[in-house]
């Protein structure tokens, strides 16, 4: 396992994270216990680095991603969690302020079985008033961090304009971590157009979903998928032609999503201890990427091609 700095904290991440929505049922149901099992696996292969919310599985995932950490030294691993967004009863709700905010990282906190949190996250802020978010939620976080709860503090979304915005619209070093998905896999790599601004100013970056969300796999998307179809038939076609070429479209993705060496890790979510292992070691060998080359051109005018969170 290669180890990145992650900004100016300090931190040495694994380049691959476990990503524990999964854990919530999230996208589809699963064995509890294997669950908990692909967590222990992670750990075993070298990653340090742990990823969850209480919106994933509205809160089923921080419950059971803290029945695996029981049985784990607090020494090997990172873990980041967040606020900002929630659910209940199946439906989603959003909530920003600063009271909320320190009452969700105590319950997270009691749900994980820890009593500090690495990294916390405001969530998804394309759903947040954005000036909320940098003049409440932030601030309550700050707070959290000079009591010694929370080590380092910042933001996720899928539209990186925000991620931007709120650069700018925050004092310096208020932002130490930011969290971004879908953009910077085989069919978007709109992320480097942000990394090396984020990166000059200290703040660490964290990458997720290296298959943007089922696109890049074989079995194709997911029928949630917000994705325009021209984009979803486009990384079919390219599925097919890694395919034929005996080279899974998975080992293509995880190995591009992980070549960045700016980027210091990468979020992927399982619960089936093979299936970590098995990319774990996909993003071990040398890419192709001629292979990388002719995917883009069969995604072609899809590339970049995004969708609005949901």
């Amino acid at each position: 396992m290669i180890y990145r700095q992650l900004g100016k904290t300090g931190k040495l991440l694994s380049t691959i994270g476990f990503g524990a929505s999964s854990l919530g049922g999230v996208f589809h149901g699963f064995d509890e216990q294997k669950g908990i099992e692909a967590v222990y696996a992670a750990i075993e292969e070298g990653i340090n680095y742990i990823d969850v919310s209480p919106y994933y599985g509205h809160y089923k995932a921080e419950t059971v991603l803290g029945k695996a950490l029981r049985n784990i030294p607090r020494d090997k691993y990172y873990i980041s969690t967040k606020v900002g967004r929630y659910g209940k009863d199946g439906v989603n709700t959003w909530d920003y302020s600063a009271k909320r905010a320190k009452e969700s990282v105590y319950e997270s906190m009691e749900r994980l079985n820890i009593d500090h949190v690495d990294i916390l996250f405001v969530h998804d802020i394309e759903f947040a008033d954005l000036h909320q978010v940098a003049d409440e939620t932030l601030p309550a976080l700050l707070d959290l961090k000079h009591e010694g709860v929370v080590s380092h503090i910042g933001c996720t979304d899928l539209q990186l304009e925000n991620l931007d915005w709120m650069v700018d619209n925050t004092p310096e070093g208020t932002i130490e971590v930011m969290m971004n998905f879908c953009h910077y896999c085989l069919n978007d790599d709109k992320l480097t157009d942000f990394i090396d601004k984020f990166t000059a100013k200290g703040i660490g970056v964290i990458s997720a979903s290296p298959f943007s969300m089922g696109l890049l796999t074989s079995r194709g998307v997911p029928d949630w998928h917000p994705a325009p179809q021209p984009l979803v038939e486009a990384c079919r076609k390219a599925a097919l032609h890694c395919q034929a070429k005996d080279y899974p479209i998975e080992k293509l993705a995880m190995q591009y999503a992980t070549s960045l060496d700016k980027i210091t890790s990468v979020i992927f979510s399982t619960t089936k201890a093979e299936n970590l292992r098995r990319n774990i070691e996909y993003a071990s060998e040398p890419i192709d990427w001629q292979l990388v080359e002719d995917v883009r051109d069969i995604i072609g005018d899809q590339k970049r091609v995004s969708w609005k969170n949901t």
